[in-house]
C-alpha cells in the first residue's frame, strides 16, 4: 500500500480515501472534483492593510526631508528633519522583511474556501473543506495520484 498524502485529518493511499471523518475506498469513487468558494474580502483587506504599513515609513520620511527642505529653519534643524527623516526611511527595510513574509503566508492560505467533492453510489459527497490553498493542492494533487490506476474521472 503506498501513502500518498498524511496529516490530522486526511488520509490518501493507494487503497483508500479517509477525508472529513469518513473512509472510502477508491473503487467508491466514480468521479472526483473540485469546487472555489466566494473570496474573503477580509483576507484581500488584511493584505492591503500590511502594504499600507510597509510604506508608512517611507511616507514619513519623505515627509520629514520634505518638511526640512521647504521651511527655511537653522541648519541644525533643516540637517536634523533630514536625518531624521533618512533614518525613519531606513527603518522600512526591516519591517517591510516581516511584512512580507506575513503577505506571502496569506497567500499560501488562499482567499477561498476550497472543496473536494466525490460522486459515489450514495450521491456527491463533500470530502474536503479547507481555506488553506496550500495544503489543498497538496491534498488535491495526491488524490488525483492514487486515482490514476483506479481510472476514475476528474
Amino acid at each position: 500500500m503506498t501513502t500518498y498524502y498524511r496529516d490530522r485529518d486526511v488520509w490518501i493511499t493507494s487503497a483508500g480515501v479517509r477525508m472529513n471523518g469518513r473512509d472510502f475506498a477508491l473503487a467508491e469513487l466514480r468521479q472526483v472534483w473540485h469546487k472555489r468558494g466566494r473570496r474573503s474580502w477580509q483576507a484581500i483587506a488584511g493584505r492591503g492593510a500590511l502594504g499600507l504599513a510597509m510604506l508608512m515609513p517611507l511616507v514619513v520620511g519623505a515627509l520629514g526631508v520634505g518638511i526640512a527642505l521647504i521651511i527655511h529653519a537653522s541648519a541644525a534643524v533643516t540637517i536634523g528633519l533630514i536625518g531624521g527623516g533618512i533614518l525613519v526611511g531606513l527603518a522600512s527595510a526591516p519591517l517591510a522583511d516581516l511584512l512580507l513574509e506575513h503577505v506571502d503566508r496569506s497567500y499560501d492560505r488562499g482567499s477561498r474556501q476550497l472543496e473536494i467533492w466525490g460522486n459515489t453510489r450514495a450521491g456527491n459527497v463533500l470530502l474536503l473543506r479547507t481555506g488553506d490553498a496550500a495544503r489543498f493542492g497538496r491534498i488535491y494533487r495526491a488524490l488525483q495520484r492514487a486515482l490514476e490506476p483506479a481510472g476514475v474521472t476528474r
